[in-house]
């Protein structure tokens, strides 16, 4: 899952963007409208949890450019101002949903998540190829009724993989979709994580490399 903060106060935004990264998910974080509006030009982002009264172009002007470009893109509002009137108005710009400030960090993982359903295709509640199972709601790999313990790296590349069972997924959509901005794009990053993945699932194994192709998980 791929997500963009828009949050002018800086605290707050990067305590957002580690807490998402935990999560499993990969975070960028912007302080300004005007970055914001580059960022989503050249990356595509399941959910942006999008500040309302930003320096440079407003938070609203954001909201209705994404609505107009019918992307994929959800929008997670987050405001200071909790009144009805003002929900209306975010929902009216545009946003999927509104959250007023202060907030629970586990209703914002919640909502994120939920908002990334809607992103993209529906998908099972569990994920699962052979004896593997994969539970996103709650974080949980198994494996033959074992339960493996994954970093958050590894659990959202199985994620992505187990989503298309089958198919070939690039390197390149693997680091754009597990990492974030800060992954050097020549790295070993994902082949690297796919070797500890691998070791960690166990025998058979059952994530392929498919040459000058990415990797596969299930049968072609």
């Amino acid at each position: 899952m791929r997500v963009l903060v828009v949050e002018d106060f800086e605290i707050l935004a990067r305590s957002i963007g580690t807490g998402l990264r935990r999560e499993g998910m990969a975070v960028d974080v912007v302080l300004d409208g005007t970055t914001a509006l580059e960022r989503l030009a050249a990356t595509r982002y399941d959910v942006v949890l999008l500040d309302r009264d930003l320096p440079g172009v407003h938070g609203d002007e954001i909201c209705r450019r994404l609505a107009h470009s019918r992307c994929v893109t959800r929008v997670l509002m987050l405001t200071a101002s909790g009144t009805i009137e003002d929900r209306v108005d975010g929902l009216g710009l545009g946003a999927d949903d509104y959250l007023p400030k202060p907030f629970a960090f586990t209703e914002l993982v919640a909502r994120v998540r939920a908002l990334a359903r809607r992103a993209t295709p529906p998908l099972p509640p569990t994920l699962a190829c052979g004896d593997i199972t994969l539970d996103p709601a709650r974080r949980a790999v198994f494996r033959a009724g074992r339960r493996l313990e994954l970093s958050p790296r590894e659990f959202a590349l199985l994620e992505c993989l187990l989503a298309v069972p089958g198919l070939v997924v690039s390197a390149e959509e693997l680091l754009e979709r597990v990492w974030d901005e800060a992954a050097d794009p020549f790295s070993s990053a994902v082949k690297h994580t796919v070797h500890r993945l691998r070791a960690k699932l166990g025998d058979p194994p059952v994530i392929e490399t498919v040459r000058e192709g990415g990797y596969r998980i299930g049968p072609s």
